[in-house]
């Protein structure tokens, strides 16, 4: 089962607006990201890239690595892995802005990528 209490933050070490401090994106890449298809039972395998514009908080890798594990065996659709994480991400870091992609290995000729956008870039 997907656990958002797995990830841990901290705190951003250079927040816009302090004398000297600026925005930047951080992008984190997990190449094996593996879940379950609700339909066959057969394992999808997929790559999550994550990139926000940091607020407050930063996600810390170990506890996003362990996140991302707890879909293991979790029966659920790309497109659903894809919004629950932005969703728990999203509530965990409140980010100025963030991009969640979902890149999914063929199966039957068929790849998948889901992106999900949340808040601007630019605010």
């Amino acid at each position: 089962m997907p656990d958002a209490q797995l990830l841990e933050c901290f705190p951003n070490p250079a927040p816009a607006g302090d004398t000297g401090k600026r925005d930047f994106v951080i992008e984190h890449f997990s190449e094996e990201f593996t879940s379950v298809c609700p339909k066959t039972g057969h394992p999808d395998f997929g790559h999550v890239t994550l990139r926000y514009l940091p607020k407050e908080q930063c996600v810390e890798l170990k506890s996003l690595k362990l996140y991302y594990q707890s879909f293991r065996n979790e029966g659920i659709f790309y497109e659903a892995v894809t919004n629950r994480i932005a969703d728990d991400l999203a509530q965990a870091m409140q980010p100025k802005w963030m991009v969640v992609q979902t890149d999914w290995k063929g199966r039957g000729g068929i790849r998948s990528t889901i992106t999900v956008e949340i808040g601007q870039r630019d605010a």
